[in-house]
């Protein structure tokens, strides 16, 4: 049964529009897991656009059930990371223009640096996922480094505009996990999913937990929060 791992960055980019202090993340965090959530995604990006640095301290003091810290693998973010230590971080790629993470880490070309970041954090008991896209050689990549998860990137499948561009796409993230899991990886998957798309990747049980934001957010404005949580949940178990 896959999990559900919900990502608030979008809370806070509400409240960053007036610097204030509403809607608060904590109180978006506490209603997320009353809901039945598994977990708590963050994203603390170096230009702090969202999740500022007190959000990820305030989080961690009260989530219950798991925090994945989202970052790029900047020194003074690992930093935070290893003095909060989450449950588990996830390296993605960054840059200062986007919208939003526009595509998964190149793992093979920075693999030996990552691997000894991924040993900085192992020291400190704090799992490791890459973020990538569904390539195999990325994905043999994220074994190299001691990775524990991959997180494939589903943005280019959850934006395809034709059924056969979609399966496509579906069918290089079926071979990606598979491969991930013959190699011993865990599996998660994250990135424009959505109330319709995520359905036909929860059929291949092999996904152990879907990161789902945007979408849930959007949603509550119109349904409530703690019912757009439950809503997503029954859709990804």
């Amino acid at each position: 049964m896959a999990k559900l791992n919900v990502n608030i960055d979008h809370i806070a980019t509400l409240r960053q529009q007036r610097l204030g202090k509403e809607p608060s993340t904590v109180r978006g965090a506490k209603i997320v897991e009353a809901a039945g959530a598994d977990g708590i995604t963050i994203h603390l990006r170096e230009d702090r656009r969202h999740i500022q640095d007190f959000d990820v301290y305030a989080i961690k003091k009260i989530v219950k059930t798991k925090l994945n810290l989202e970052m790029g693998a900047s020194k003074g973010i690992i930093k935070i990371a290893l003095k909060v230590r989450p449950d588990w971080v996830t390296l993605v790629p960054e840059k200062r223009q986007e919208l939003t993470t526009e595509g998964g880490l190149d793992v093979f070309a920075q693999k030996n640096r990552l691997t000894k970041i991924v040993k900085e954090f192992h020291k400190k008991n704090i799992l490791v996922s890459m973020f990538i896209d569904p390539d195999m050689k990325q994905v043999k990549a994220s074994k190299d480094t001691g990775a524990d998860f991959i997180e494939i990137h589903t943005g280019t499948y959850a934006d395809a505009k034709t059924k056969k561009a979609e399966d496509k796409e579906f069918l290089k993230l079926k071979e990606a996990a598979i491969l991930a899991k013959l190699l011993g990886l865990r599996i998660n998957a994250g990135h424009g999913l959505n109330y319709k798309n995520v359905q036909r990747l929860r059929k291949l049980n092999i996904i152990e937990e879907f990161s789902i934001g945007h979408s849930i957010i959007s949603e509550s404005i119109f349904s409530g929060l703690n019912k757009s949580v439950k809503e997503m949940i029954k859709l990804v178990r």
